[in-house]
Order: C-alpha cells, then sequence, then structure tokens
C-alpha cells in the first residue's frame, strides 16, 4: 500500500508553483487569445504550514458541481464552501498517515471565462477572511462586476463547456488530452438541470457568440456551441423528446430554430412532426440554407437523391461561402456515382483555417501530483526498482518500448488534419473506397489539369508570344526599310520601240536595289513640252508594260496606303509563317474549356491519401506473409510496438477498413494499456450491434478509468 504525502490533497490533482501566482498571470496575459468557450476553470490555493514552507497549487476543472447555481452572494458562498471542502481532504490524508493536521489552506482563487461578455470572473476566498469577486477584462485589467446577468452568463459558459468536454473521446482536445484535469458533474440533480435550462433558455439569442463548430465560418441561431451542447446532453441521456420540448418555444420566435427542432424529431423517429416543422419554417424563410440541409439528410435517408441535389445546388446558391453546403453537395455526388462532379464540388469547398480549443499554456510545475488508486498487487523491491520514473498516470504500468513509434508512423501528414481539412479528406476517401486508386486518378486527369498538359500549354503560349513579336518587328523593319517600288519609265519613240530597245536595268537589278531603279528612271522622263495629249508622263509598273499617268500612279499609291490594317497584318502573318514554319508545329489537340486548376489543398489531400493506402498496403503484404509463412499473428508482435499498432488501427479506420482496425486495436491492448484503442473498439462493436463485445469492452474500460479517477468521478 502506497502512503500519502500529509501535504497533498486526498484525490485531486494538483501542480506546485515554482513562482507565486505564476499561473494567474500566464492565465491573464492569454485571456486576449480566448476566441470561443475559452479554457477549463482553474482552482488556485495557497497552502501553509507554519513549520514549513508554503506551497502554490494549480487545479484544472472542466466544471465544478453546483459552484455557478446560485448567483450573486450564493455562488460567492458556494466558491468558499467548496474551498472549504479541500481542506477536509487534506485533512483526512494527514490523518491517514497518522499525527495531527499540520497543513491547511490560507486562501483560494477561482478563475471562470465569461464566453458572451469575454471576461474572466474571479472569486477569492481567504480563511478565515471574506469573500471578493470581480472580472479581469481582455487588457487585464480589473473591475468590480455591477451587472448582475455577468453571473448567469458565467454559470451557462462553465456548464457548457463540462459537456462539449471531449477530453477522454480517443482524439480529445485535438489529440492532446489535459494532463490533471479534475472531470465533475456539471448538473447532478434535476434541479440543477432545469436552472440551468431556464439560464440556457435566456442567453439563447446570444449564443452566436459563443462561436461554433471548426467547419462552419459564420455562427446561427441553428448552429452554435449552446445549441450544439443541449442537443449533445440529451442525446447522450437518451431524452431527445426533453431536447425539442427545450426547442418548440424558441422556434415560435425565429424560423431558422426549426433546423435543430426538425433534426432532433428525425433522430427521435418522430419524422411527421419533423416534416411538419420544416415546411412552416420554410414557409417563413425559404432561403436558409440550414433548413435546407436538414431536408437533404432526410431525403437521402430516403434514397432521393434526385431531389436532394437540387436542394444541395439551392443551399449552395444561399450559402456559398459556408463548408457544409458543397460538402454536401459533394456527398450527394458521390450516392449518384458523379465522380467527376463530386470532384468539382470538392475543388470549390471554402476552407477555414482551424482554430484549436482555448487553452492556455500552463507554466512549467515544479512538481507534479495526480492521485492513483494504490496497487494492492504484490510487489517486490526488485520489481519497484524496474519500473521507470512515470508522470503519475496509468500509462506508468506500461512498457516504454511499447510507446517507440517508427519514425515514417509519427510524420503521417494525416495525423495533423483538423477541421475542414478533416472532412474534406473523409469525402476523398469516401470516392476511393467506391472506386479504387486508379479509376480516382483516372477522373482527376479527366476533371483537373494535369502538370504536364500545362507545361505543354505554357509552351504554347510562351512560342505565340515570340511569334507576335517577331511579326511585330517584321511591319516595323518593313515599313521603315521598304518603300513603295514605282518604276517611272520615259517616253519612248516610235523608232525606239521599233528597234527593240530595253531598259538599261534589268527586272532583278531593279528588285535588289529599287533606290537605284527610281534615280535612273527619274533621269529618263522626258520633260519638254508634248502637244499631243496622249502623249503625257507616262509611269512604267513593274508587274506589267503598260503605261500609267501621274495621276493614276498617285491613285494606286494612295489605295495602297489606305489598305486595311488587319489585311495588311494577315499578309504578314502569311509572309512570317513561309519565313519561319516552325511556328506552325507542335500544336495542341485538348483544350482547357472544360477542365479546372486543382486547388493546392485538394492535391496535397491526394498526397496525403497516396501516403495512407501506401502503409496499409504494405502493413496488409506484411500479414499475409506471415500468415502465409505459418508465423501467424503472435509473430506480428515482435515486429510492431503497441504505439504502432494504435497507429495502423486508426490508419485502417480512415480508410474504411473496420475489420483491419479491430485487429490492430485490439494487438495493441495486448501489449500496452490504451484508453484509445478501448473505446474505439467499444464504437466499432456497438455500431455492429454486438452487444458481448460492446459489454466486455465496457468492463475493461471501467476497471481501467476505476483506477485513474477514484473518488474524482
Amino acid at each position: 500500500m502506497v502512503g500519502v504525502e500529509a501535504s497533498l490533497l486526498r484525490g485531486v490533482p494538483e501542480f506546485f508553483e515554482n513562482e507565486i501566482d505564476e499561473c494567474l498571470v500566464a492565465r491573464t496575459e492569454a485571456l486576449a487569445t480566448f476566441r470561443e468557450l475559452g479554457p477549463p476553470d482553474v482552482c488556485h490555493i495557497l497552502k501553509v504550514n507554519p513549520k514549513g514552507p508554503l506551497h502554490f497549487i494549480m487545479l484544472f476543472y472542466v466544471a465544478s458541481l453546483e459552484l455557478f447555481t446560485m448567483y450573486l452572494v450564493q455562488m460567492r458562498a458556494a466558491v468558499a464552501a467548496y474551498l472549504n471542502s479541500l481542506t477536509y481532504t487534506m485533512e483526512d490524508s494527514q490523518s491517514w498517515v497518522g499525527g495531527k493536521p499540520q497543513w491547511k489552506i490560507k486562501s483560494g482563487t477561482y478563475c471562470c471565462f465569461n464566453a458572451f461578455s469575454r471576461v474572466d470572473v474571479r472569486v477569492e476566498v481567504k480563511i478565515p477572511g471574506g469573500v471578493d469577486s470581480y472580472i479581469v477584462d481582455l487588457r487585464g485589467e480589473r473591475h468590480p462586476i455591477h451587472n448582475q446577468a455577468i453571473w448567469q452568463e458565467t454559470y451557462v459558459s462553465s456548464v457548457l463547456r463540462a459537456i462539449l468536454d471531449d477530453n477522454d473521446e480517443p482524439d480529445g482536445n485535438d489529440g492532446q488530452p489535459l494532463l490533471g484535469l479534475r472531470k465533475m458533474d456539471p448538473l447532478p440533480t434535476p434541479q440543477s438541470e432545469n436552472r440551468f435550462l431556464e439560464a440556457a433558455r435566456d442567453q439563447f439569442w446570444k449564443g452566436w457568440q459563443l462561436g461554433t463548430e471548426p467547419e462552419v465560418q459564420v455562427a446561427t441561431y441553428f448552429s452554435n456551441h449552446l445549441s450544439n451542447g443541449i442537443i449533445k446532453y440529451f442525446s447522450e441521456c437518451g431524452r431527445l423528446r426533453d431536447a425539442a420540448l427545450f426547442f418548440e418555444p424558441l422556434f415560435k420566435k425565429d424560423p431558422e430554430v426549426g433546423a435543430v427542432l426538425a433534426r432532433v424529431y428525425f433522430q427521435n423517429d418522430e419524422e411527421i412532426k419533423a416534416v411538419q416543422v420544416l415546411f412552416d419554417a420554410l414557409k417563413r424563410q425559404p432561403l436558409s440554407y440550414g433548413l435546407l440541409l436538414v431536408q437533404i439528410d432526410f431525403l437521402k435517408t430516403k434514397k432521393k437523391y434526385d431531389i436532394a441535389l437540387k436542394l444541395a445546388k439551392m443551399a449552395v446558391t444561399f450559402a456559398p461561402s459556408e463548408f457544409a453546403t458543397w460538402a454536401k453537395l459533394t456527398e450527394i455526388y458521390i450516392e449518384m456515382g458523379d465522380f467527376e462532379s463530386a470532384l468539382l464540388s470538392l475543388n470549390s469547398c471554402p476552407m477555414f483555417t482551424y482554430c484549436e480549443k482555448d487553452a492556455h499554456r500552463m507554466p512549467p510545475p515544479a512538481r507534479t501530483h495526480l492521485p492513483l488508486k494504490p496497487d494492492n498487487g504484490p510487489r517486490t523491491d526488485d520489481d519497484l526498482r524496474k519500473l521507470p520514473p512515470g508522470d503519475g498516470t496509468i500509462y506508468d504500468d506500461n512498457d516504454p518500448r511499447e510507446s517507440e513509434i517508427h519514425p515514417e508512423l509519427q510524420r503521417l501528414p494525416a495525423l495533423s488534419l483538423r477541421g475542414t481539412f478533416s472532412k474534406a479528406y473523409a469525402l476523398l476517401i469516401r470516392i476511393v473506397s467506391k472506386v479504387g486508386w486508379d479509376e480516382l486518378l483516372r477522373f482527376r486527369s479527366l476533371v483537373f489539369v494535369m502538370e504536364e498538359e500545362y507545361r505543354m500549354h505554357r509552351a504554347q503560349v510562351e512560342e505565340r508570344e515570340k511569334a507576335i513579336i517577331t511579326e511585330e518587328k517584321y511591319e516595323e523593319t518593313e515599313e521603315i526599310i521598304e518603300p513603295p517600288v514605282v518604276n517611272i519609265a520615259p517616253e519612248r519613240s516610235e523608232t525606239e520601240e521599233s528597234n527593240g530597245e530595253k531598259s538599261p536595268e534589268t527586272g532583278s537589278e531593279r528588285e535588289s536595289s529599287p533606290t537605284r531603279t527610281i534615280d535612273s528612271q527619274m533621269e529618263s522622263v522626258n520633260l519638254e513640252d508634248n502637244p499631243n495629249p496622249n502623249d503625257s508622263l507616262q509611269i512604267k509598273s513593274p508587274e506589267r508594260r503598260g503605261r500609267l499617268s501621274i495621276d493614276e500612279l498617285m491613285k494606286k499609291a494612295g489605295e495602297q496606303k489606305q489598305a486595311p490594317p488587319q489585311a495588311q497584318k494577315e499578309e504578314n502573318v502569311k509572309k512570317i509563317r513561309a519565313m519561319n514554319p516552325r511556328t506552325q508545329k507542335h500544336t495542341l489537340s485538348f483544350s482547357f474549356k472544360n477542365k479546372r486548376l486543382c486547388e493546392k489543398w485538394l492535391d496535397n489531400l491526394f498526397m496525403v491519401l497516396y501516403n495512407d493506402l501506401r502503409l496499409y498496403t504494405a502493413l496488409k503484404q506484411e500479414t499475409i506473409q506471415y500468415r502465409n509463412s505459418g508465423g501467424g499473428t503472435s509473430g506480428l508482435l515482435y515486429r510492431k510496438t503497441g504505439a504502432e499498432w494504435e497507429i495502423y488501427g486508426d490508419l485502417a479506420l480512415r480508410l474504411e477498413h473496420r475489420d483491419d482496425s479491430k485487429d490492430a486495436y485490439k494487438l495493441c491492448m495486448e501489449q500496452k494499456i490504451s484508453n484509445k484503442s478501448a473505446l474505439q473498439l467499444l464504437e466499432l462493436y456497438s455500431d455492429e450491434g454486438n452487444l458481448t463485445q460492446t459489454l466486455t469492452y465496457v468492463g475493461r474500460l471501467s476497471a481501467v478509468l476505476d483506477r485513474a479517477y477514484v473518488e474524482t468521478t
């Protein structure tokens, strides 16, 4: 039997500080970073021993019985009574080890974040002495409490944090469970439940200020932490009818509450009432996407995908910036087998940056006390010396080697997906589970622009740009260097014509040197008066031997100057193409009119899926080889640690291979204590309706938690 130290609280987790009030200072500095419900409540106490040094302890809470059920003065008295009860636990521990009580609680501070007003409510209790209450704003300034509504808001915030807490779930608290969290029932009696529902009804229309799920961009009356908390509370209790009674009077004031009320009716198998609620709500508010999403879920259960598709498109039109509407449209396309449209709608989903749950970083404690129920099993001194130094949790009994993980498994990118990225990845997995990896790549190439296509397209564009630049340079050169060639011939006498005398310069010479040709012809022009009007100045064209008058020559030159620029440009282009035949090569036979660019985040999800499939395939091949070689399942135990089997179980579950995930979780539990594996197996067997296995893992999990929580639950 392990003894209890006299300075410790019996059955209560404690963190000893290094400096006075350092946890309160850290909480004050972090107030401005809280975005939604806020962090767990904190109780800071000061224990004193007249014969020794002081100790400063910080305790974490989710909710504390009925600390905030009585407002104002009664609430302050409840905090004082609670701190006094901690004194009794310390006296019990001192009497357990023998001797008179020496340690006493001198003072304590209870901190609770008000998510509505964004302030931290603190109650200071001095023993003996009085009780003082105040608020600390986001700037860290202290103010007295004058508004009576602060107490009700603080109470609702505290209870909602307790209800929505997921610290004990498989991937709770974003996969990082909070150490030393004391779990207490926030609503232990029907009277406390009624008081909470009354306070929640008063604060319902301010519920959107608390925030909502990470997949929803804008909180509404039907999607916020207050509505979600009430539904979760009654769902876990199996009392959905009471949840409907809570939302019915609120639905009369705002039709959007009908989305929550109809969903509760559907979960309670009251479809007629749910349809009637949707009908009445849509008449009053036809543009609510929340009502449409509830309709779509109902139509999916009835296999009416054609009608659900129309409603999903309407929901996207009404709320194009919400992830939920696009995700629902993608689900409909997947169920209909239109995977190309599913990829297009998935690519159009708006993605939001994931905001982690509100929590301030606790300063490193000088000492940690996490109480466990003493182990009554016989242990020798040699066994105790073999145990490594632990942190006071139930996992100290595990072999440290079972927690080792291969670096490749630790770097799996799928483990870090949160929020909208996790939901989008689940939709991508649904597609690959239906069509396979090869077909998914084929649909991807049909819908999105591939890298090779984009590279060829860019090469063609660059080649066209170079051709245009060359054409422009050619036009400029033609205008400057090549003036119109004019053949001006003198009047020739009949004698010359009869003798057949030719011009002194040939056509080839005129083409090679147009300037010299013009000069030589200008010298031979007959400038003498000619009484014969038909013997006027004649101009000879280089194309033919006929003669043109000067007026006809000027007219022809003017027509050349006034030629349409488009025709001239086309003529220049023909010349350039004749001179540069390479520009006509490498013509692409495809078009981008029916393709889209794949978003960067979706392209990354394809790589994440590839890594998951690669590791899963390697594990399956290794398993088959061992079984075929006669090694059996026992041979695998020497190749994988318990932590690795847990990761493989998560991997198989992500890829929707439930049987393989159950095998991996079982192997993990055979090698180490793992609450996560037990919870996953419990959920898998309960979904299958396997009552025997479900009760088996309920018993195993209860035995582990009984030792972990002692008297704190």
